[in-house]
């Protein structure tokens, strides 16, 4: 099972409360984990990625021990704490704005 971490608006759109637990397919990437939350959670696609393309929208960033993966590519392994199910994968909102 891997853990994951939505930000507030995300969790109320999925009316989930708290840390999502899902199985994934094959190996742990962010690719694998994004398809498989979106396949138990319909209403979040195009919420984390872009239709079309399956881009991480601009304002949401993947943060996994400590380390913001936002810019590595989707088939790359998660850590294996992650994999494991001892670390979550966070989705965070990105703020901007001055």
């Amino acid at each position: 099972m891997i853990r994951v971490e939505l930000p507030a608006h995300l969790r109320t759109l999925s009316r989930v409360s708290g840390e999502i637990s899902i199985d994934v397919e094959g190996p742990i990437t962010q690719r694998s984990v994004l398809d498989a939350l979106e396949a138990a959670y319909p209403v979040l696609r195009g919420t984390i990625r872009e239709h079309g393309t399956l881009k991480r929208r601009a304002f949401l960033r993947f943060f996994a021990c400590e380390q913001d993966l936002s810019l590595e590519p989707p088939d790359a392994a998660l850590p294996e704490r992650v994999a494991s199910g001892t670390e979550p994968f966070l989705i965070v909102g990105a703020l901007a704005g001055g």
